[in-house]
């Protein structure tokens, strides 16, 4: 019998793309994510990749400003378009195949999301990169994945940040925070632990949605981490 493929949900936070730049996107950075990406891909995973769009606007900061909530989050979902275009044709340079699919219909760009056309670009073995979140605004980056990540059925969603997964205490302020290795949801809602917003752990829970929470600028920590190996986080 044939074994079952892999599938897996990859949100990558907005300062991946952005790396050390003020603003923006950083090319350089981003084809180097896209060869982390290829070693999973390389590994027949099936993968799906959301992204959220900070570097470019940040709804909560344009609210912060006066800006009424749902223009904001408009703002933040259209910047999510651009950087899948980016993404996009960093994993194209790397011999990836890919497909862009959008919430919103913006067909000069990419398909309109539909589960079951996603669901056949993956068992060919395409990277379906997700953009535009749900469409909808009050909704996170982190609800949005785990969203897509229960509808496409994965095995688990990887959060893709800059630190090496959850601590009990904010490691840039305290010197002997520890990194929790695995933990419940249950332990996340009860401590407040701060893993993603609250719509996402809930959602996450109710289905038993594994989330693991690794390093994006760690080598092989995303593969690692796909390959059910030691690291980061564990959240189940």
């Amino acid at each position: 019998m044939e074994q079952k493929k892999k599938k897996v949900l990859i949100k990558i936070s907005w300062e991946s793309l952005q790396w050390e730049k003020e603003y923006g996107i950083d090319s350089i950075f981003v084809k180097k994510l896209a060869l982390q990406i290829k070693e999973v891909s390389d590994k027949n995973i099936d993968l799906a990749i959301v992204l959220w769009a900070g570097n470019i606007f940040r709804g909560v900061a344009g609210v912060e400003g006066g800006m009424e909530r749902t223009a904001g989050d408009y703002m933040g979902m259209l910047g999510t378009i651009l950087n899948g275009v980016a993404m996009q044709d960093a994993l194209e340079s790397v011999w990836c195949e890919t497909r862009l699919m959008s919430a919103l219909d913006i067909p000069e760009i990419g398909e309109k999301y539909i589960k079951r056309k996603w669901i056949r670009h993956m068992e060919k073995g395409r990277i379906v990169i997700c953009v535009a979140w749900t469409w909808n605004p009050y909704f996170t980056t982190d609800t949005a994945g785990v969203l897509r990540a229960l509808e496409l059925e994965c095995d688990f969603m990887i959060k893709a940040t800059k630190v090496d997964g959850v601590y009990d205490k904010d490691p840039k302020k305290y010197e002997d925070a520890v990194l929790i290795e695995s933990a419940s949801y249950e332990n996340v809602i009860k401590n407040d632990i701060k893993v993603m917003d609250q719509t996402g752990i809930a959602l996450a829970k109710e289905w038993s949605l594994k989330l693991k929470v690794v390093n994006l600028y760690k080598k092989w920590a995303i593969l690692r981490a796909c390959l059910d190996e030691k690291e980061g986080t564990t959240i189940w």
